[in-house]
């Protein structure tokens, strides 16, 4: 809509958890290396938490992304709501193990069986798990028992859970001490700091296609970081509906206005001025922001395109 506009060649501020977009902060670095340091050393359990849209998924697609190269095999299960049974028939089918039993004694058999053969040729194999926040008591158990898939000196399968600050709370329950004594790495994704922010939208410029020259003002950006409170997902839905508006308007710089309208759009409140730096919090079982209140949006600034076309006489079915 506004890629050629601006002279971008992709949509740079994509919510998709794309990882070539990874940006990396000190925190980032550190969570990824302690993420690829567990697997390789074949420490069974680590951890990764992080609040609600700091980059987890982006961060694990990376992960997935140098597994992959490296040929690892790897299950990837990412939605949680599962019991144990498609918990188990969900991971076998991930990691290609064929089973023709359904008895749970028969599937761990040929895992163990898979993953020795895949010991011997000097090969590993990497279960993640996100939004593991959601997993029933269960299915973490059976997720431990896993470890006990070992060698006298080394464990078989990596396992890597993911999820929000609540899976640590979760982990602190007596009944789930023996997982939580399990866990030998753990890892943390981060809010981004003002001059994070800064370096963030200019690096997704920039991979977008963008020559270099300035589309946010400084304060703009400023702004941005304001309310979104340092969290990417945010600072992507700001910086994505503030150049849709500006290209409206055929602004080639966007000044902080801009960024105040699509704030209040999105009921975000200036959390400075109100002496907290915490964006509204959703309703339980909801993301962050209404997808109805994002197609109005988009709806109203159709519309302004429309009548700024009827005034120049232009017809309303122009190409964007």
């Amino acid at each position: 809509m506004y890629k050629e506009f601006y002279g971008l060649r992709a949509n740079p501020f994509n919510v998709n958890p794309d990882p070539r977009y990874l940006f990396l902060t000190r925190h980032t670095e550190e969570a990824l290396a302690c993420l690829t340091y567990g697997i390789q050393s074949r420490k069974g359990f680590v951890l990764l938490t992080g609040e609600v849209g700091t980059g987890k998924t982006t961060l694990i697609n990376k992960l997935l992304e140098w597994l992959r190269l490296q040929q690892v095999a790897t299950a990837f299960i990412f939605n949680s709501r599962l019991n144990t049974t498609q918990f188990l028939d969900y991971m076998m089918a991930d990691f290609g193990i064929p089973c023709d039993s359904k008895a749970k004694s028969q599937i761990l058999l040929r895992l163990y069986n898979w993953l020795l053969d895949r010991y011997r040729a000097g090969e590993t194999a990497v279960l993640i798990v996100d939004e593991a926040q959601n997993l029933s008591e269960e299915v973490l158990e059976e997720i431990r028992m896993l470890t006990n898939l070992e060698t006298f000196t080394e464990k078989l399968l990596q396992i890597v859970l993911v999820g929000q600050p609540e899976l640590e709370q979760k982990l602190k329950q007596p009944q789930l001490r023996q997982l939580r004594q399990r866990l030998t790495l753990r890892a943390k994704t981060h809010a981004l700091t003002l001059e994070e922010t800064k370096a963030y939208i200019q690096q997704r410029l920039r991979i977008a296609g963008s020559n270099g020259q300035q589309i946010f003002e400084p304060e703009a950006v400023t702004a941005i970081h304001r309310y979104a409170n340092g969290i990417p997902r945010v600072i992507n839905l700001l910086c994505e509906h503030c150049l849709v508006s500006a290209f409206v308007d055929q602004q080639k710089m966007i000044a902080s206005t801009v960024v105040d309208g699509v704030a209040r759009d999105f009921d975000l409140g200036d959390s400075t001025a109100a002496g907290a730096m915490t964006p509204p919090q959703p309703e339980a079982g909801q993301e962050k922001f209404d997808l109805v209140d994002a197609l109005r949006s988009l709806a109203s600034l159709a519309d302004r395109l429309r009548e700024k076309d009827d005034d120049k006489g232009l017809p309303q079915e122009r190409k964007l």
